[in-house]
């Protein structure tokens, strides 16, 4: 089993990586329609770069959840955090650095994207490998987290706050 987890998570890194590219552009690429702005980035805020990592690890987790779950019952309970710790890592890097530097500099944002993606997996993975995750027990309060961040992307898209994390840096 360890062999496919390993399959998995370089197979999700790299899928993972490229759906968030994608999504990056999808906006633009497809006149600016409603349904793909709830998915992809509109503009470029540190909020919306939040959910070029946020759909394409919970899609991907799900899908393994579904393939795997089964056999690795950690799974299910480990991913909500993995989900929400690399989305969540994008704000926090991205401020600590440019608070820093004063600016920010597009290569690292890049490189920011690619961190909270890898520290995604990083939490899911060491979380179950440490057991340290309930197998399947008290998983409603991470996956509501999940539903609850994803209705934020949602709402917050199109009604942002006015605060610096909707707007562009």
């Amino acid at each position: 089993m360890q062999k496919k987890l390993n399959f998995f998570t370089k197979l999700g890194f790299l899928l993972t990586a490229l759906a968030g590219t994608f999504l990056h552009f999808l906006y633009g690429l497809t006149g600016k329609t409603l349904w793909t702005g709830l998915f992809s980035s509109i503009n470029e805020s540190v909020w919306e770069h939040m959910k070029l990592v946020f759909f394409p690890l919970t899609a991907y987790f799900i899908f393994e959840c579904l393939r795997l779950g089964a056999k690795v019952p950690a799974l299910v309970s480990a991913s909500p955090w993995g989900i929400l710790s690399g989305t969540f890592s994008v704000p926090v890097v991205f401020y600590t650095y440019t608070g820093i530097l004063g600016r920010h500099i597009t290569a690292v944002d890049i490189g920011i994207f690619l961190l909270g993606i890898f520290l995604g997996f990083y939490t899911q993975r060491t979380l179950i490998h440490r057991n340290t995750c309930p197998r399947t027990d008290n998983i409603f309060l991470p996956w509501s987290l999940v539903v609850l961040t994803g209705l934020c992307f949602f709402i917050f898209t199109f009604r942002p706050p006015s605060l610096p994390l909707f707007h562009r840096p």
